[in-house]
Order: structure tokens, then C-alpha cells, then sequence
């Protein structure tokens, strides 16, 4: 994937993952648009990455997502890579989670539905800059894990989305790839929970390497040997988790 004069959007791109691929985008000399549900998130990424544009969006909501596909379209004529990268991730196992559905139904919405909206709503504007899709899953698509069942559902989704839409998308030349991140130390579901995770200068780094070298299917650490693991492999890693 070429790193330099492009224009992207990326998703959830205040913080966490998000912000380490905008800021790293933008030092390789792109335009980068980021959006996120908290203004003040996005006001402290702009003022960290010098010429960052921002919009307020949240990508869980359907009409959040029509009005940002149409307004990025029209201020950003060049856009040409879209990274789906917002996600959620609610720790409880199901048999234990008295939360009402709705917080189930958002995390489905943010993880999944949202980046196959976006997928849909941004694709005629690729197709014209013949331009890039970059999803970001995680290796919970191949290992189930019980403390989050739907999150890994979702990811797991989305990982076939990913691979039927890169075939759909080759005859448009649209390329189509795939993050996969391990445990990355972010505060994604929560403060303190991922602080023994891969650090995210490490990963993102890695990851914006392996983009330059034209890979479209990218995991790191756990994540790839998650992602080319056989299938008895992932199930006893699974079953570790689970008893863990």
C-alpha cells in the first residue's frame, strides 16, 4: 500500500490504534481525516498531529454515518483509503451479563455494522480513485474468548467480510485489507485491561511496515500465529483461555 499522498479517513482516530495509524499516515505525508464519538479527543489528536482534520461521528449510529460518508465525499474529493478501525469491546461472559441487550446491540453496531455501512457508503468513491479499504479486526476473529464473546463474534465477522470483499473488490481495483491486532496497550474496553498487551508504537509500527511492503492480510505477535494457526491449535488455545 503506498503511505504518501493519499487522503484517509480513519475511524475512532482520536485515540488508541486509531490515532497511532492517523499520526503515522500523516508523517508519511497524507492527508488525514479522523472521526470519533468525543470532540475532546479529537480537539487533543489535532493538536498533536499538525494539519489533522477532524469530524464528530459516531459510527454506531446510522445517520451519523450517511451524514459523515456525505460530507468527507464532498470536502475531501481525493479520498482514496477508508479505515475502518472504531470498535468497542464489553468484557462479560454472556452466562454472566445482566446489562440490558442495547449494550449488546451497540457493540454489534459499532464493530460490525458500522464498517460494512461505511464499506457500502464509501465504495463508488474508491472505485473512482481506485483506492484502499483497510478493516481492522483482531486475532479474537479466530480465537474465541469467553470474557468477550460478542466482541469476538463480531471481529469474527468482519474478518469474512474482509475476505469476501477482497475478492468482490480486486475486479474494481479496489485493494482491500486486513489489521489484525493482538492485545495492544490501549484502553480499549477499559482502563488497565490491556496494560500487558504489545506496546502501540511497536505494533503500529510493524503494521505500517508491512503495508509498505504490499501485504493485505496483517496480524502481529498472538494475532498472526492466531491467524495461521491450524484449527485444533485454535481450539486448544481457546480451552486455555477459557479455563484461565
Amino acid at each position: 500500500m503506498k503511505l504518501e499522498g493519499r487522503t484517509i479517513l480513519v475511524t475512532g482516530g482520536a485515540t488508541g490504534i486509531g490515532f497511532a495509524f492517523a499520526e503515522r499516515f500523516a508523517k508519511a505525508g497524507s492527508t488525514v481525516i479522523v472521526c470519533g464519538r468525543r470532540e475532546d479527543a479529537l480537539r487533543d489528536a489535532k493538536q498533536k498531529i499538525g494539519g489533522l482534520h477532524t469530524i464528530v461521528s459516531d459510527v454506531g449510529n446510522e445517520a451519523d454515518r450517511v451524514a459523515l460518508a456525505k460530507r468527507v465525499i464532498a470536502e475531501f474529493a481525493t479520498l482514496d483509503v477508508v479505515v475502518n478501525n472504531a470498535g468497542i469491546q464489553r468484557r462479560a461472559r454472556l452466562s454472566e451479563d445482566a446489562a440490558p441487550w442495547s449494550e449488546r446491540e451497540r457493540e454489534i453496531a459499532i464493530n460490525f455494522a458500522a464498517p460494512v455501512h461505511l464499506a457500502s457508503l464509501f465504495l463508488a468513491q474508491l472505485e473512482k480513485t481506485k483506492g484502499t479499504l483497510v478493516n481492522v479486526t483482531s486475532g479474537l476473529a479466530f480465537v474465541p474468548a469467553v470474557f468477550a464473546p460478542v466482541y469476538c463474534a463480531t471481529k469474527a465477522a468482519m474478518h469474512s467480510f474482509t475476505v469476501s470483499l477482497r475478492h468482490d473488490l480486486a475486479r474494481k481495483s479496489v485493494e482491500v485489507i486486513e489489521v489484525i491486532p493482538p492485545a495492544v496497550d490501549t484502553d480499549l474496553g477499559g482502563k488497565g485491561l490491556h496494560t500487558q498487551g504489545t506496546p502501540l508504537p511497536e505494533f503500529a509500527d510493524a503494521v505500517f511496515a508491512a503495508l509498505a511492503k504490499g501485504e493485505t492480510e496483517i496480524g502481529y505477535g498472538f494475532a498472526e500465529k492466531a491467524r495461521t494457526a491450524t484449527r485444533a491449535e485454535l481450539d486448544a488455545i481457546s480451552s486455555r483461555m477459557a479455563s484461565s
